[in-house]
């Protein structure tokens, strides 16, 4: 779905004040979409296009978790939030996972499984996830013949942790509320203008 995090554009992963007036301008400016594609490049033909599909895509993300994670725009937006939390490493994880699964090659998934587990799995990991002793060992124990699901029960986890706890915060979050109102405004502005209006005289 999304390259590694470290590719997002800077907008996307400043602090919470900068994050709400970038993604306030974001609305009528795709600054996400100029990077490598890790966020996403939008190919929307016109303004008005660009704003509905942007504003549907924002309304979206408090419909369900599935729906936020789905969107390019919303995983940069909600690791934004995460990181002014200082939880951002769950995201990270999932995402990691999901590349992860993509890789074809036997080496290579080996040695990626093990720099995954060395960077979010094991004890006094660099951004250790919250993860019970058991899956720890257990995704441990994967390791010894890696395949693409030896992180499904840890991925999922810390899944559901981000779904039941952060979600929610950042669904609550000024940040949210406020684009996603500018994402309802510019719903409400874009479908009752119509092209070309007659005058009544």
């Amino acid at each position: 779905m999304c390259r590694t995090l470290a590719a997002f554009p800077a907008t996307c992963l400043e602090r919470a004040k900068e994050f709400k007036t970038r993604l306030g301008i974001f609305l009528h400016k795709s600054e996400l979409g100029s990077d490598t594609g890790s966020v996403g490049k939008f190919e929307w033909g016109t303004k008005h296009s660009k704003e509905r599909n942007f504003s549907e895509d924002v309304l979206g993300w408090k419909e369900s978790f599935d729906l936020l994670l789905n969107s390019k725009n919303g995983v940069a937006t909600f690791h934004a939030f995460l990181k002014t939390e200082f939880s951002e490493e769950n995201l990270e994880f999932w995402l990691a996972c999901e590349e992860f699964k993509k890789i074809r090659s036997a080496t290579k998934l080996a040695s990626r499984a093990q720099q995954i587990f060395e960077e979010f799995i094991c004890s006094e990991a660099p951004k250790e996830v919250n993860i019970d002793h058991e899956t720890r060992e257990l995704t441990r124990t994967n390791l010894q013949a890696a395949t693409a699901t030896c992180f499904d029960v840890a991925q999922g986890k810390t899944r559901t942790l981000m779904e039941k706890d952060s979600y929610p915060r950042f669904l609550k979050s000024s940040a949210y509320r406020d684009l996603a109102a500018q994402a309802s405004a510019a719903s409400v502005s874009l479908s009752g203008s119509s092209p070309a209006e007659p005058s009544h005289t």
